[in-house]
């Protein structure tokens, strides 16, 4: 009996440790990702600043920046455990997508440059709440995920028909209210799901939240763009 005893506690120990380690392995993920993530901001804006120096050659250039930037994001994904490699894409992608929100930036700041700072002041807001909301709920998030997938394709089809063919001003506002709300939804989903340590890769992890208040901020500057009008 005094073996069985023994041997428990060292397997409580050996438990407690084993989660004590699972738990600061955790904790420098989630710092890792975090990171990265404000690292990604700052490369887009550094990307953007640039694009500003001369937008005209960014409009003209447009198209191919746009698929430059897929390239990069849909690229990242197969070299997300390539070490050195993914960081390089990773931040080509930041810095890319910085770029190519030049002739949205332009078309704004000529009605009124605090746009901008609005966009970006609710984006912070946005950001903060559902951060807040996705470590203070209780429930689980997980669940979320295949309808904010279906909404996305939902929204994209729709942006793409106003685009070639609607080409309505309301309609693309409904379209930027609709992102706000789904990706304002997703940043408290991806929290979660990076707290809760479901990523395998901080890159990865910190793209995704990346992506979620680009398209937030994205969408805010068309809508306030769109109110000035």
């Amino acid at each position: 009996m005094g073996i069985y005893d023994r041997n428990y506690t060292q397997d409580a120990q050996g438990t407690s440790y084993q989660a004590s380690y699972s738990d600061t392995a955790l904790v420098n993920f989630v710092k890792t990702t975090y990171k990265f993530f404000a690292g990604s901001l700052l490369l887009a804006t550094i990307g953007a600043l640039v694009g500003m120096q001369n937008p005209l050659l960014v409009v003209e250039y447009r198209i191919p920046i746009f698929i430059l930037e897929l390239a990069l994001i849909f690229g990242l994904g197969f070299v997300q455990n390539k070490p050195g490699i993914n960081l390089v894409v990773f931040a080509a992608f930041a810095f890319i997508s910085g770029v190519a929100l030049v002739p949205l930036l332009a078309f704004v700041m000529a009605k009124s440059g605090m746009i901008v700072a609005q966009a970006l002041a609710m984006t912070t807001i946005i950001f903060g709440i559902m951060s807040l909301f996705a470590l203070k709920t209780k429930k689980d998030l997980a669940n979320m995920g295949t309808a904010l997938f279906y909404s996305v394709l939902v929204i994209i089809g729709f942006a793409l028909l106003n685009y070639f063919f609607f080409k309505s001003p309301m309609f693309q506002f409904a379209i930027a209210s609709a992102v706000v709300l789904i990706f304002s939804l997703y940043i408290a989903y991806d929290t979660q799901n990076i707290v809760r340590g479901r990523y395998d890769n901080p890159i990865i992890a910190a793209i995704s939240l990346y992506l979620d208040v680009l398209n937030i901020f994205t969408a805010l500057l068309q809508i306030l763009g769109f109110s000035r009008d």
